[in-house]
């Protein structure tokens, strides 16, 4: 188990205490630059403890990567996460684990 203190984890409560408030939410959209267009969607969510999220960018040649995510809380102070990318090339990673807070210790 991997132990972070409060300052550590903050971001990531920013991000879910957002989307704990609105239960959901989606955005889309797209960027051009020198090399074309690129664009974007992402959607979260909260129920029962559990907050995830995935997004997906094709960029300008066609290729799309697409990364999805979850964090549940397991118990006071206690959190596992899950999460998975996959690339262009149809290549996946998946990442998991556990996380203490330690209130700044």
């Amino acid at each position: 188990m991997k132990q972070f203190s409060m300052v550590s984890i903050a971001a990531v409560a920013l991000i879910f205490a957002g989307v704990a408030d609105a239960n959901a939410f989606q955005r889309s959209g797209t960027t051009s630059g020198a090399r074309g267009t690129s664009s974007y969607s992402a959607n979260a969510g909260c129920s029962g403890g559990t907050c995830s999220r995935t997004m997906t960018r094709t960029g300008p040649q066609g290729g799309t990567m697409t990364n999805s995510g979850s964090v549940t809380k397991t118990g006071p102070g206690q959190y596992s996460y899950s999460g998975s990318t996959t690339g262009p090339n149809g290549q996946t990673r998946t990442r998991s684990g556990s996380v203490t807070v330690t209130n700044g210790q």
